[in-house]
């Protein structure tokens, strides 16, 4: 994400009245973000109003006791599967009453479904160059110590053409018109907010290209890794 909390907060009509916590502390430009740094999400307040807060990523088991134990079960918690979300211990709860939406200006996925070279990576973004919402969850942990900690997952669901070409998953996308069925909290219908999940031509405006391996290795970072790379005329996609 490269986008500062006041353009996410004009863009997605982010409520920063009286009862908003405010605008959240500025992120690092990040352009290969790693499980359990903070992101920012999008989410309901108390007054059923939208507020942009930051959380770290990937979802804290709530029966963690420790940091350690936390640390731990956010780097295999990162994504929730869209079938099981509702059913596993770690993120059930969070699905009833505790959804987000999280921003992000791309991600990047491996190449599984084509002929591409191993550990392949492809950058997916909006034809339109606008932020990318992911369906997400949000929890609240309290350390030992007393430290409160929030963070969140991203639901991931089949991948849909022209996804499905580049790998089985995707992120789950929700038009803007559901946007607030999916943050308010007093739904609890699991059947309902499936609902709103279930979602007509999900990848529609939505482009991939391949990129650079250099992405493979966390600590590299900068723009450049989103450019477009040639894959040879028999592996390229789209």
């Amino acid at each position: 994400m490269s986008k500062l909390p006041a353009e996410l907060i004009e863009e997605f009509e982010i409520h920063t009245g009286k009862s908003a916590p405010g605008v959240p502390a500025v992120l690092p430009a990040d352009w290969n973000i790693a499980p359990t740094k903070k992101i920012y999400i999008i989410r309901h307040n108390s007054q059923a109003e939208r507020e942009l807060v930051t959380a770290s990523w990937g979802l804290i088991a709530p029966w963690s006791k420790n940091d350690g134990d936390a640390l731990k079960s956010q780097s295999i918690a990162i994504n929730a599967r869209s079938e099981s979300v509702d059913e596993k211990p770690t993120f059930r709860n969070a699905f009833k009453s505790r959804r987000c939406l999280i921003p992000a200006d791309g991600y990047y996925e491996w190449a599984t479904e084509l002929a591409a070279p191993s550990k392949q990576p492809f950058y997916i973004s909006r034809t339109d160059k606008k932020t990318l919402l992911f369906a997400g969850i949000w929890d609240r942990w309290i350390s030992p110590s007393g430290e409160i900690q929030e963070s969140a997952s991203i639901i991931t669901r089949e991948a849909v053409s022209p996804l499905a070409q580049i790998h089985h998953r995707m992120p789950t996308f929700l038009p803007k018109e559901r946007w607030d069925s999916w943050l308010d909290q007093g739904l609890q219908d699991v059947s309902r907010i499936r609902e709103i999940m279930n979602v007509h031509s999900p990848a529609e405006g939505i482009v991939a290209h391949p990129v650079s391996r250099a992405v493979n290795k966390v600590s590299n970072n900068g723009y450049e890794l989103t450019i477009p790379v040639e894959l040879g005329e028999p592996e390229t996609l789209f």
